[in-house]
């Protein structure tokens, strides 16, 4: 099974929001729901890997909410559900127009 598979498949067995993500989700100029993150875990793509994370083997994946926002989640499968890390909107300042390529600084 390939990695993105994985992700979708503990995705659809249950989500498990990290603190950190519930903090970021819930500021209020972003507010980005379960219903989101779930939306974009489904349709968007994955843009990084981190094999190496001491958390184990996670990704950043970006996708876009039904206003078209760009929305990033780091998460990690984990062998009965999937580790939402965090969830944010990615920072014109950090990332080029498309939201998959980081900025150098």
């Amino acid at each position: 099974m390939d990695f993105r598979q994985l992700v979708r498949e503990r995705a659809s067995q249950r989500l498990l929001f990290l603190p950190h993500a519930v903090r970021q989700m819930s500021r209020p100029d972003r507010m980005i729901s379960a219903e989101i993150v779930r939306k974009v875990l489904e349709d968007g793509e994955i843009i990084e890997d981190y094999p190496e994370d001491v958390r184990g083997r996670s990704c950043l994946i970006l996708g876009k909410d039904d206003d078209g926002r760009p929305i990033h989640i780091v998460c990690a499968p984990k062998d009965e559900y999937l580790a939402i890390i965090t969830a944010y909107i990615p920072d014109d300042a950090q990332w080029a127009n498309d939201f998959r390529t980081r900025v150098k600084s």
